[in-house]
């Protein structure tokens, strides 16, 4: 018997009227114009349709807050080649260290089933095992982050719904490196133009109720968390809410470069509470397992007049639209950031084949001169365990060498590692016994 996941958060974060929903997403998607202004980086026309979109990142509050700017994201997609959507959303109820795959055969919507694609999680488990865990039914069905898009899904893909398959994966509190494993997993898939990604993630969460209240008044003051029983409002001349956008906008920037240890940088130093952190972490991964440094450089540099992403220069990823939930103007106030992006990959990006060679021959593969043969994936996570054990034991226990910046707050740690990381790639290696 088909296991079907309920529409629980229909009737309360959205309407479970089917023709009123059906009604709302059409009025959204229609009020996007047929050519997007690119908010990041800025300038660039973005005509929607985009030729070779594989991937959006949109919002996943209520619809009444979010709706219209996740549009944005949705008006991006072109369905014609698209038969699986990959929806990648973090988890706000259950604490996992993996990403979690859904057991059900269907997820329900007002406007009708989605049916999940358990033949692709089944090849995820035989690929790669216990890396992946499985969803509770209670999990599955109360987590927001996943069904908030389901109703737009549905509905921009309703031309041949029949044929269309969806892979949920509820994704973990995930470290830098693991992130990129679960990257080179489904790069193969993201390489696949029948294969589609969405990412859900809101922005910045600012206020109390939040415990983030991170203000900055221009890009040389310094950088400090308001009182949360302050009522006089913005300590400088800057509203607080033009600071909250001037902070996600500094992310945005940062995904936009589609480098993953870029991103991870921008959250260590600013500790932005967007959500999805992890879903964005795992996409930047796989998109960076299809493309070198080099070409991901070129690509974000690369200034493209008609947006149609179809160059031969490499992967985009171009924001199209930001809002919030209200403006806020003291610290007693509070607002969450929406942002909608949609990525391209470029008419000559790697095929299934390549793509699978890339995700093989990935950054996590030693190199030849220290190691005879491939580590597996328990050897690497050994290896990565041991090195983190390590670095902490030496931080208690070692003064820094010379050229190595400790920083006392933990939000720097990603800075003391990469300085520790410069530090050693002139360092010969080959006489350390592992």
């Amino acid at each position: 018997m088909a296991q079907i996941r309920e529409a629980t958060h229909a009737g309360s974060w959205y309407t479970d009227n089917g023709e009123q929903l059906n009604n709302q997403l059409q009025t959204w998607l229609d009020s996007v114009p047929a050519a997007v202004s690119e908010i990041e980086p800025e300038g660039a026309i973005c005509t929607v349709p985009v030729r070779g979109a594989r991937a959006i990142i949109g919002p996943h509050a209520g619809l009444s807050y979010s709706g219209a700017t996740a549009a944005y994201a949705y008006k991006c997609i072109d369905v014609s080649k698209v038969r699986r959507v990959f929806l990648l959303g973090p988890s706000h109820h259950v604490y996992l260290e993996k990403c979690a795959l859904s057991k059900c055969n269907e997820y329900e919507t007002p406007l009708g089933n989605l049916i999940v694609d358990q033949e692709t999680v089944q090849e995820l488990r035989t690929k790669w095992g216990d890396e992946w865990q499985t969803m509770s039914l209670k999990a599955d069905e109360d987590e927001h982050s996943l069904e908030m898009h389901l109703p737009f899904i549905y509905k921009v893909f309703e031309e041949h719904i029949d044929q269309l398959k969806l892979v949920p994966i509820m994704v973990g509190n995930l470290r830098f490196g693991k992130e990129q494993r679960y990257g080179e997993m489904l790069a193969p898939y993201l390489a696949d133009e029948q294969n589609f990604f969405i990412i859900s993630s809101d922005f910045c969460h600012w206020g109390s109720r939040f415990r983030y209240t991170l203000y900055q008044e221009s890009e040389d003051s310094h950088a400090a968390h308001l009182g949360a029983r302050a009522r006089s409002g913005a300590p400088g001349k800057l509203p607080i809410w033009e600071s909250i956008k001037r902070l996600d906008w500094k992310g945005m920037e940062a995904i936009a470069t589609m480098s993953h240890e870029a991103f991870a940088q921008y959250l260590a130093e600013t500790e932005n509470t967007i959500c999805g952190r992890h879903p964005i972490g795992v996409i930047l991964a796989a998109i960076n397992t299809l493309y070198s440094p080099d070409q991901l450089s070129k690509a974000s540099s690369a200034a493209s007049g008609d947006g149609s992403a179809t160059n031969d220069s490499g992967p985009r990823l171009r924001f199209v639209k930001y809002d919030q939930s209200s403006k806020v103007f003291i610290p007693s106030d509070s607002s969450v950031s929406y942002a909608s992006a949609q990525g391209s990959l470029a008419v000559t990006s790697p095929t299934q084949k390549e793509a699978t060679v890339a995700a093989e021959s990935s950054v996590h593969k030693p190199d030849a001169a220290l190691c005879s043969e491939p580590l597996t994936p328990e050897e690497r996570e050994t290896l990565v365990n041991e090195a983190e054990w390590g670095f902490r034991k030496w931080l208690r226990d070692t003064s820094p060498p010379t050229g190595f910046v400790m920083y006392p707050s933990t939000r720097q740690i990603l800075k003391s590692l990469n300085d520790l990381q410069n530090l050693l790639r002139d360092v010969d290696l080959s006489d350390i016994a592992l």
